[in-house]
């Protein structure tokens, strides 16, 4: 009970906030840095369906899959799409012949955590009788960080 003139909280009180600002900041910094990964390999992403867009235009002129193994700087040569190696290598890997993937390994993504690092995304493409291209991603990142659709 308070007397005249007494105020403030009680320790009881204190530390029933103290004790909520823990529990959200246990479930928030871990989503936090999930988002931090997810919006670093966006720019992998982006990049790599910029990639698939100038394959599937040479695909369709050409009526082939660019060549084998091409590395970024053959892409931008080639296919005029130019990717930033600063987050990753990129390169183009054909399979049969109705078939194609693109795969990158992103790097230097997080110094926090580092598992991302030298796992690859895949973006295959394969070809229809009727000749659409579809696009399937996959890889070894796990499947949280990988684009949907």
């Amino acid at each position: 009970m308070l007397r005249k003139g007494q105020k403030g909280f009680t320790l009881i009180e204190l530390l029933i906030v103290i004790a909520i600002i823990g529990i959200l900041a246990a479930i928030a910094i871990p989503m936090y840095r999930a988002q931090t990964l997810r919006a670093k390999l966006t720019e992998v992403t982006n990049a790599m369906s910029a990639c698939a867009t100038a394959v599937a235009t040479y695909y369709q002129e050409n009526n082939m899959w660019p060549d084998p193994a091409a590395d970024a700087a053959t892409i931008g040569t080639n296919l005029g799409v130019y990717l930033p190696t600063t987050r990753g290598t990129f390169q183009t890997l054909n399979g049969p012949i109705v078939a194609t993937v693109i795969e990158a390994t992103p790097v230097n993504i997080s110094t926090s955590n580092p598992t991302i690092d030298g796992l690859t995304i895949t973006l295959a493409a394969s070809t229809t009788a009727g000749g659409a291209i579809n696009w399937i991603w996959g890889g070894t990142v796990p499947v949280a960080y990988i684009p949907k659709g």
